[in-house]
């Protein structure tokens, strides 16, 4: 067994995903946000079911990870493990709230102890502020500050706090993956339906994923920035479909196999960004 894999069991190396489950996933806030409830899953295929998060998730452990689901709370991604253990995956929930530096720090410490040091860290973190103004206070002048702080902390600080617990060890090993899985606010401001403004600290966080190229790539640490720029298939996305419509999304299974390759790119060779556009959309630049 790899010395630095001893926590878990099998001695895999070890997978963090940082946003486990999907704000559109059956019973997710955006979901019952717009449809007033939970939403049907029942015939949505399980590699969707929670959206990027969860498609990366499967993907990992498929690939012979042992990977650590975090979540805000544990209940949220329940339906995620047991998909992994079905398919004969290995992995453990871990709760983490990005606002909160000492459950970060609790987070990462008991990932150490239990799975080990991360070869592999996917930072999947989104937030839902704005989306809840009515469409009248959708400009900045009406946010009030708390949603911004809470953007600034999801996009900044908790990618900085991440950063602080898991790059140590992979410098000193000498290998490692750090992937942020961005949208298209972190190339230039770009007005949403709702709540544009809150999104502009998204290129805090592709600056942060330069700066980390520039100080870890020289110590075997590949970093990336992936934006995804479109619709995320999921249960509460395919919900909103009228009949016989169909809406352009983007499968995150195949989001997943991006990322998956990103890490399994020869290191003569790194990409440092990608953007993962559908065929039918017009690139956000």
């Amino acid at each position: 067994m790899s010395e630095k894999h001893k926590g878990n069991a099998s001695g895999k190396p070890v997978a963090v995903v940082i946003g486990a489950t999907s704000k559109w996933q059956a019973d997710g806030p955006n979901t019952k946000l717009v449809h007033g409830g939970v939403v049907d899953d029942s015939d949505v295929p399980v590699g969707v079911r929670w959206g990027i998060g969860g498609a990366l998730v499967q993907k990992f452990a498929q690939e012979g990870f042992f990977v650590v689901l975090t979540t805000r709370d544990a209940a949220n991604a329940a339906g995620l493990e047991q998909a992994v253990k079905e398919q004969g995956g290995e992995g453990m929930i871990v709760e983490l709230d990005l606002t909160s530096q000492p459950s970060i720090t609790a987070a990462f410490a008991r990932i150490r102890s239990e799975a080990g040091d991360p070869d592999v860290v996917l930072y999947n973190a989104g937030y839902i502020e704005g989306r809840t103004l009515p469409k009248e206070q959708e400009l900045l002048e009406f946010f009030p500050v708390e949603m911004f702080d809470t953007a600034l902390q999801i996009s900044a600080r908790g990618p900085f706090l991440v950063a602080k617990e898991v790059l140590p060890a992979m410098r000193e090993r000498g290998s490692g993956s750090f992937f942020f899985s961005n949208n298209p606010e972190s190339l230039r401001g770009h007005k949403r339906k709702t709540g544009g403004s809150l999104y502009y600290p998204r290129v805090m966080m592709r600056a942060l994923a330069q700066a980390l190229t520039e100080e870890y790539s020289e110590h075997g640490v590949h970093v990336a920035n992936v934006v995804i720029d479109g619709g995320i298939d999921a249960p509460g996305l395919r919900a909103m479909a009228q009949p016989g419509q169909k809406l352009s999304l983007i499968d995150p299974m195949k989001i997943a196999e991006a990322f998956y390759y990103l890490h399994t790119q020869h290191p003569s060779c790194w990409s440092h960004e990608i953007q993962l556009t559908p065929s039918d959309k017009k690139p956000a630049y």
